[in-house]
């Protein structure tokens, strides 16, 4: 059966990278506090007019640089604020109607992090040693990252540690966790980590960064909820950069498959990849947001995808910066270049949201060529929507429920 608290079958998510947003230095150089999340405050008026029911943040734990070299669990950056402007944030965010989900990084932590620190000082035969991975005698670092040493997730001081930590934070409002680099974790550490978590807190939602792989069978070992629908993410981008929905078809056939057995979550950007707009176009982003809407899961809109952001992701040092990026200090600073993109958001996240059993949808191939697909989309008892996908002649879409046109991106 599949699990999922009421308030997630309504979930839209409005995913922040928060140190790009706000603006923080890229390395973190005192202690000293800097009050910044009052700015991704500011905004949330935002994410609810842009349709979203929930604030999905990336890192805000005390970090060396990027949020994903964590030198302390249980303390905010700096570089964001304190322990009353995150409090303030999940108070703000939850009196609009919208929760908050944490981005946990608990496979690896900052090389000077204290228990880093602790296992070089103590050796690797010991108590603090065996809170982290060696190889060869040499710390093990996560791909290759000299500064992320990974964690021993075999080690019962750690799956306390975890444990210890999502509490803490879900005790102060969190409503739900992202389990970074959940791929490299044995399932089975989740297994025993997540149902202490629930038995503080039933309702919590609980989903991992999984690339590829048996998505269903990752699911059911590890007792999560869900996990990222990165080969959909793919299909997407992809069928409409290389016009060839056959692409598409397929992993719409794979998503009710793993919609079976869980609720994918499912976006069309995020911080670690090139912007959709960059990758299509802007016509063909909204192409990718209007599968996005139409389709079964929990969405997620990454922040400025509704405003025709652009960006390329690089492989380099600093390069996420272009998909990382600094906002404005509030909406009204916006220039009128996204507009357009901003009302199509509005729209599709609007029709979705008076079609809540889309969470629950599966998709059905009408007609099927390299550059038209025509799908249903619905659940048993209620009237489908059929969606119309063509790319023969520039990039556009179109809805229709009971034979009428209810969205274009045409008009």
């Amino acid at each position: 059966m599949v699990r999922r608290p009421g308030w997630v079958d309504h979930l839209i998510g409005w995913h922040v990278y928060p140190l790009g947003f706000v603006g923080a230095p890229k390395r973190l150089e005192s202690g000293e506090v800097s009050h910044r999340l009052g700015h991704l405050e500011a905004w949330l008026d935002h994410a609810v007019s842009l349709g979203c029911s929930g604030l999905a943040l990336g890192p805000i734990f005390a970090s060396a640089s990027h949020g994903y070299d964590t030198l302390d669990y249980f303390a905010v950056d700096p570089r964001l604020g304190d322990d009353t402007d995150f409090d303030h944030l999940v108070h703000a965010a939850h009196s609009r109607g919208l929760s908050v989900l944490l981005d946990g990084v608990f496979n690896h932590v900052s090389s000077r992090n204290q228990v880093v620190q602790d296992a070089l000082a103590a050796g690797p035969e010991t108590d603090a040693g065996r809170m982290v991975r060696w190889r060869d005698g040499q710390l093990d670092v996560f791909e290759g990252h000299g500064d992320l040493v990974s964690l021993n997730h075999d080690d019962p001081a750690v799956r306390d540690l975890v444990t210890r930590v999502m509490n803490h934070w879900s005790d102060r409002g969190v409503d739900g966790w992202r389990l970074d680099a959940a791929y490299s974790v044995n399932p089975e550490f989740w297994a025993a980590v997540l149902p202490l978590v629930r038995a503080e807190h039933p309702d919590v939602w609980v989903f991992g960064e999984v690339i590829h792989g048996d998505y269903a069978g990752i699911v059911k070992a590890s007792g999560m909820d869900s996990v990222t629908q990165y080969e959909l993410w793919k299909a997407i981008w992809s069928s409409i950069e290389s016009r060839n929905f056959f692409e598409l078809d397929h992993a719409l056939g794979r998503h009710n498959e793993f919609s079976d057995a869980f609720t994918p979550m499912t976006f069309v950007g995020n911080h670690d990849v090139t912007r959709i707009a960059s990758k299509v176009g802007q016509d063909g982003a909204m192409v990718a947001t209007a599968v996005l809407a139409t389709i079964g899961g929990v969405p997620l809109i990454y922040y400025g995808d509704e405003l025709a952001y652009r960006g390329i992701k690089e492989e380099r040092f600093g390069g996420d910066d272009d998909i990382r990026p600094v906002f404005p200090a509030s909406p009204a600073e916006l220039s009128n270049l996204g507009a357009e993109t901003l009302r199509t958001h509005q729209d599709l996240l609007g029709l979705r949201r008076r079609h809540p059993w889309l969470v629950d949808a599966r998709t059905e191939s009408l007609d099927l060529t390299n550059e038209r697909y025509v799908y249903r989309s619905g659940v048993p008892g209620v009237e489908p929507l059929i969606v119309e996908l063509d790319v023969r002649d520039g990039c556009s879409a179109l809805i229709r429920e009971a034979g009428q046109v209810i969205w274009s991106s045409r008009t």
